[in-house]
Parts: C-alpha cells; structure tokens; sequence
C-alpha cells in the first residue's frame, strides 16, 4: 500500500518538484499518512527541515515570488477566485469580482492563465478555470489578510443561490441533461456556498440552495444534498420560510437511504405544511410526499394524497398522476391504474420535459405490465431511452427495474438479466438501500422460475419487506415448499446478513451464472 499512499499524497500537492522535495524531507520525522494529514497547512509543513535553506526553498516564497509579479487587478482577482472549490467559468468570476465588466474579468482571466496561477479547461467545450490547490490556499491567505474573505465568500454564496431560475429553466427543457452536467460540475460550489450560507444563518440563500441542489441531486441519483435540506428544517420552521413545504417534501426523500422512518415523519410534516399555506412546491412535484407510504406497504394512503392533489389542479407537468398511477398498481387496482394512466403520456409530452415525459412512460407502462405486457415493454423501453438520452439516471434506475420484472415475467429473460444487472448497480452505485430491493426481490422470483432455489432463497432473505412482499412472497412460499422450511430459512438467513455490497455482488454472480446457463442451452 506505500506506493498507492505516496502517489496520493503527489497528488495532493499537486505534482510540483519543490513541494514534493519539501515533503519528502520531512518524512524522516514523519509517516506519509502523517505528512498528507496535514497538507491543508502545507505553507507551514513545507518550509524544509534545514536552517540553511535559501528563501526559495520554502513553498510560500516559490509561490510569493510569482505572485508578486502579478499587477493589483490580476492579485485581487486570483485571490477573490480562492473561495471557489472544484474551479469555475467566466460567469462564476465575475459574480465575485469588483469589476463590474466582463471583458475586464476575462482579459484579466487570459493573464493568470498565461502566467501559470491558473488552469483553462476547454474540454467539455465550455472554458472552465482552475487553480492549483497550493495556489488556491495562498491567494485565500492573501484574500483574508486583505480583510475581504467575508464579502467574496458571501458573494459567491449568493451567485449560487441566483442560479436557481436560470438551471431549472434549462432543466424544465429538452436541454434538461446539460442541468445536471453542471449540477455534476458545480456540487463542490454548491457544497461550499450552502454551508457558508446556513452557518452564518443566511436561510434565505442556504435554502435556495439547498432545495434546488437536492432536486437536481435526487435525480441525478446524488443524495448528499437531501441532507442538506434537513439541516434547515428547524430554523425554517421557526421562521415559517416560504421554502418549508418543500423542504419536507425533499427531506422525505431520505428514504432511498434507508431511513424510512424519518421519510414518514417527513412526509406527515410536508403535508401538514401545504394544508396550512407554508409554502408552495414547483412543478407539481407534490405527489412527492405520498411516495414513502409505498416503500412501509402503505399505498393506499398515497393514492388519497395523490387525489387530493390533483384535484388542486397544480399538476402542471403530470408528475402527481404519475404517482398515482404507481401508488395505484402497488395497491393492486391494476384497472383504476390504466384508467388514471389514460393520456398521461400526452400530457407530458406537451411540458417538453424529458423528466416528466420518462416518469409517464414508466407509470403507464407498469399500469399495463398484467393487460399489454407487449405495449407495456414498447413503452418502458421507450421511457429508458429518454431517460438515458436526457441524463435522468434515477428514472434510468426505475424504468430498468420495471423492465426486468415485465421481461422475467413475461418475456425474454436474457433481456431481463441485463436490466436486473443495470437497475441493481445503479442502486448499489447511488448508495439507494431501499429501491435496490425491488429489482433483488423480482429477481429471486425470477431464480425461483428457474430452479435456481439456493440463489432464489438467499436474495429474497436479503430483499422482503413490505414494499417487495407483493411479488415475493408467491415465491417465498413456492421456495419453503421445495426447499423445506429449515433450508430455507437457513439461506434466507444467510442473504439477510450480507451487507448491500456483498448482496450486489453475489447477485451480479448469480445473474453471469444463470445467463450462460441459458447461453449454453440455447446453443
């Protein structure tokens, strides 16, 4: 592991020989761990260990010395680009800049480029600047000592919060994939803008933030900000916020992380907060707060929520509809669910939303699973395509779940295998604890139509709970029969204990085994 350790630690002073030197001296006293550990203080660390080292053999004075090359206008500029983290484009710089003039800004972005301070990247065919991190420290040292780091850092909190408007309309588009490209890039903007904003107890901007991070996040499958959302609920409270309602309704949303007793209290609260006016939900996204009575067995209680929205007549991109739907086929009222599924896809066809056109196609598809399996796979696979087109990889998630349980049902089980395996990493990949059981459940049904009880047995240890019962237990009872009761509890058992790691893997295994099972048969 030495070898992997220091590459890490060259990395973090960012491949320059004479910070590379520096450290290496210093591990004649200290571990590599020890020396990376405190690299964030690397002006301090970096100084050499002999008394006899010239003025450039310190980091500080290598980087002060080109600095101090540098005209007022380029120092105040790096220095105010210090508090971005993860880099930055024209637009970000010039939000934090003094100059009120872009065409300054860029020419004095130009200069810091041709010296060296910064870095342009060109490659994702917008320009993005960056700085090295011994660089970024030293310009954030020269952005306090000039007793401005306060107004830059707020700054750059409030441009953030400013770029709701302009990335949602971008999101409520055909262009919707490049919203979450930049929600991609800028999260470790987004990180750092919120957290500055909530500490300084700045609600208004930490929750504009926050509820648009956790929107995009939840489906770009990227749950950090969701927590983010709850670490304003009380102070939002207090303050009866505009935003409260959607940030319980977001908040609820941590049960893909397992928390699902959290996410009902959530939901509860969220509810109550739209009864009572606090605050209005966009897009029609109120369906929401009904979703986490599916995952405790419970969809009776968002099929009530979901008609009591609708009636409201906020649904503006069929989003609420949807839900209903899906509440409707998990309570089993498979004609109710076509009935309510009848132009759903129009209508969100006619938003132009990738987004909202994908979550049709999924709800219509699964309101038709049992009558049209046929059009009910024409439509999901439709469904995937947009979804993966327009960047919407949590409905990616969904609608290759739905496809693996409508192919092992009733149609090609090597097609269902591939989606298994895709839902399943998706869900494993984004940390989603709750949702993966869904895929792992139809799965272990699938094995049980195929004779393979062992795996059949041992995922569905793994994958009941009252959100999956409804399709596995035929199969659980079919498994006991076969198998004996003490068999199977024993594998179910076994399933039960692996952690969602070992669970992926073994059914990624179990998914290659049974796949050239049926290659070899086929032949």
């Amino acid at each position: 592991m030495q070898p992997v350790r220091e590459g890490r630690a060259a990395y973090r002073l960012d491949g320059l020989p004479l910070a590379i030197e520096l450290a290496a001296s210093r591990m004649a006293s200290m571990t590599v761990s020890e020396v990376r550990d405190r690299l964030d203080d690397r002006f301090r660390l970096l100084v050499g260990s002999r008394r006899s080292l010239s003025r450039h053999q310190t980091l500080h004075h290598a980087v002060a010395w080109s600095y101090d090359l540098l005209g007022e206008d380029e120092k105040n500029l790096l220095d105010r680009c210090s508090v971005f983290t993860g880099g930055f484009d024209l637009q970000s710089a010039c939000a934090v800049s003094e100059s009120g003039d872009d065409y300054a800004v860029l020419d004095r972005l130009d200069a810091l480029v041709r010296k060296s301070l910064l870095v342009a990247d060109r490659s994702s065919g917008h320009t993005r600047y960056s700085m090295l991190e011994t660089i970024r420290q030293f310009a954030e040292d020269q952005l306090v000592a000039r007793g401005e780091a306060t107004e830059v850092r707020t700054r750059h909190a409030r441009h953030f919060a400013g770029r709701e408007a302009e990335i949602f309309a971008l999101w409520d588009s055909p262009r919707q994939r490049e919203a979450y490209t930049w929600f991609t890039v800028e999260l470790a903007n987004l990180r750092t803008a919120f957290r500055w904003a909530a500490d300084r107890g700045d609600l208004d901007v930490a929750a504009a933030i926050a509820t648009y991070a956790a929107r995009l996040g939840l489906l770009a499958e990227n749950y950090e900000p969701t927590v983010w959302v709850e670490d304003l609920i009380e102070s939002a409270c207090a303050a009866a916020h505009p935003r409260l309602a959607l940030l319980y309704l977001l908040a609820s949303q941590c049960y893909n992380t397992g928390r699902i007793d959290d996410a009902i209290r959530y939901s509860d609260a969220g509810q109550m907060a739209l009864r009572s006016g606090s605050g209005e939900v966009p897009y029609g996204l109120e369906g929401l707060l009904g979703v986490a009575y599916l995952v405790i067995g419970q969809p009776e209680r968002a099929v009530e929520w979901c008609r009591t929205q609708l009636a409201c007549g906020r649904d503006t991109h069929a989003f609420t509809r949807a839900t209903l739907v899906i509440a409707l086929t998990f309570a089993g009222c498979d004609e109710e669910a076509r009935a309510a599924a009848n132009g759903l896809i129009d209508t969100a066809e006619a938003t132009r939303n990738p987004w909202a056109l994908s979550r049709a196609l999924w709800a219509y598809g699964n309101a038709f699973r049992h009558a049209d399996p046929v059009r009910a796979r024409d439509t999901l696979r439709r469904g995937l395509m947009i979804a993966q087109d327009s960047g919407n990889r949590a409905r990616e998630s969904h609608l290759a779940a739905s496809l693996a349980r409508l192919e092992a049902e009733y149609g090609d089980t090597l097609a269902a295998l591939d989606y298994f395996t895709l839902a399943i990493r998706n869900y494993h990949d984004a940390g989603n604890t709750t949702l993966i059981l869904n895929p792992l459940a139809a799965l272990a049904a699938l094995f049980d139509r195929l004779g393979r009880y062992e795996p059949a047995a041992t995922i569905a240890g793994f994958a009941v709970n009252p959100f999956t019962a409804p399709q596995i237990n035929t199969a659980i009872a079919h498994l006991r029969e076969v198998l004996g009761d003490q068999i199977y509890e024993s594998l179910a058992h076994k399933g039960e204990t692996m952690t969602a790691a070992a669970m992926a893997t073994y059914a990624y295994d179990q998914i290659d085994q049974a796949r050239a099972e049926l290659n070899a048969v086929s032949k």
